[in-house]
């Protein structure tokens, strides 16, 4: 009886519900699938979502490391326009004015202030040259010489026109600095000029970077300004425009360690240069270089942020003292922490200008410890226990034409190196 009653056909009543089981357990097969499917989109989010912080933490690592790397302290040197008066014609005072500023971008200094020692020169680059002699506006020649090698090269016809102190500017030795790039170069930061093109409030102004297109910023800012760009790292190529920000021009130098080129400042006397620090609380290290100042091997470079190197004219730093109005010392000693000789038992009665930043420059002359690691900077083995011969062949082939001069007549006794002349 049982067996026929399984094999009984359901009537129209059953087979209905059948039916409508069968409707409902499709409806929960699908419902379990979307179910499973939300449940694995979820997990992949969240695997995607810990994917991106674990990448953000590494780039805000790389970011951490890349400001560790960067050089915060600063190093200015001062030194006196009237050098330039000392060239007997146009084209040798812009080269000489070009010989200072690939000197100084060298050796990374930041900063670059022209002094008038005689207290006569303009205090603005407005004007022109006015030729050699005490009427001469050498201050203002020197200054805007140094500002124009700084400036990069696809920059120049917007801030520098033509003008009489710059008409010998083809005999100058590019500075190939690091912030001078080429149209493909790739970088994080660049130098730009804010181009005049229409845009919307709030939607930010565009920028020049020498670039085959040019750089969309984030801000609206003043068309003709110089500005510092850091580009985006992800870029869309099939964009008509770049992305950046503007930055402070030190974000380079302090968040990437990259010398990104010195600024040019006039002063109006000696005092200036100490009264006008753009920084504030001005220097806290000053050195004075002078052939009266101490041995410069018994000097200490201590810790500084930002270090002044002052250097004198044809007739020393006492010159620019005596001009002076607003110093009453006697000695100019007594204006530095450090008044050194950096070239002792030199061969020649002067040392120039243009031949001092070279052989002043601190981590050269006061022994910083990247050369404390040996005796000579330029890898040198001990000469002490070399014959004649195997010195002349070493000093001719590696030290030649460096600077480097001799204590006494002969080889015998190399003496102090001096870094080299560019």
């Amino acid at each position: 009886m049982a067996e026929r009653a399984r094999k009984r056909p359901c009537g129209p009543g059953e087979h209905g519900q059948r039916v409508e089981w069968r409707k409902w357990k499709q409806q929960k097969k699908e419902e379990k699938k979307k179910w499973k499917d939300l449940k694995m989109t979820k997990k992949l989010e969240r695997q995607r979502a810990q994917e991106e912080q674990a990448k953000r933490q590494q780039e805000e690592e790389a970011a951490a490391q890349r400001e560790d790397q960067g050089r915060h302290y600063t190093l200015s040197v001062a030194l006196p326009g009237s050098i330039l008066d000392n060239a007997q014609s146009p084209e040798l005072r812009t080269y000489l004015a070009g010989q200072i500023a690939r000197a100084c971008a060298i050796f990374c200094v930041d900063e670059i202030v022209v002094f008038d020692e005689e207290g006569q020169d303009a205090k603005t680059v407005e004007g022109e040259f006015r030729g050699v002699g005490k009427k001469g506006q050498a201050c203002v020649q020197l200054a805007r010489i140094l500002q124009y090698l700084e400036c990069p090269q696809y920059l120049r016809k917007a801030f520098f026109p033509k003008h009489q102190d710059l008409q010998f500017a083809g005999l100058l030795n590019p500075l190939d600095s690091p912030h001078h790039m080429r149209q493909d170069e790739e970088s994080q930061f660049r130098e730009g000029i804010v181009v005049d093109r229409p845009t919307r409030p709030g939607q930010g102004s565009f920028v020049n970077c020498g670039m085959k297109k040019e750089v969309k910023i984030d801000k609206n800012l003043e068309p003709g300004l110089r500005v510092t760009v850091r580009l985006d790292q992800k870029q869309l190529p099939e964009s008509k425009t770049y992305r950046g920000k503007v930055v402070s021009s030190q974000d380079p130098r302090t968040k990437a360690g990259l010398y990104w080129g010195y600024t040019v400042r006039l002063a109006s006397c000696l005092s200036a240069v100490f009264a006008e620090a753009p920084f504030q609380d001005g220097y806290d290290l000053t050195i004075g270089t002078s052939e009266r100042g101490s041995d410069v091997a018994s000097a200490q470079l201590p810790n500084f942020r930002h270090a002044l190197v002052v250097f004198g004219g044809l007739q020393g730093l006492e010159a620019g003292v005596d001009a002076d109005p607003n110093l009453e010392v006697a000695e100019p000693s007594v204006l530095f922490d450090l008044y050194v000789n950096t070239c002792p038992s030199q061969g020649s009665r002067t040392i120039r200008t243009e031949v001092s930043p070279p052989a002043s420059h601190p981590r050269a002359a006061l022994s910083l410890p990247s050369l404390e690691r040996s005796p000579h900077p330029f890898g040198l083995p001990p000469w002490q226990n070399w014959s004649r011969d195997e010195l002349r062949a070493s000093w001719e082939s590696r030290i030649l034409g460096a600077g480097v001069h001799s204590t006494a007549p002969g080889l015998e006794d190399p003496g102090r190196p001096c870094l080299p002349l560019l």
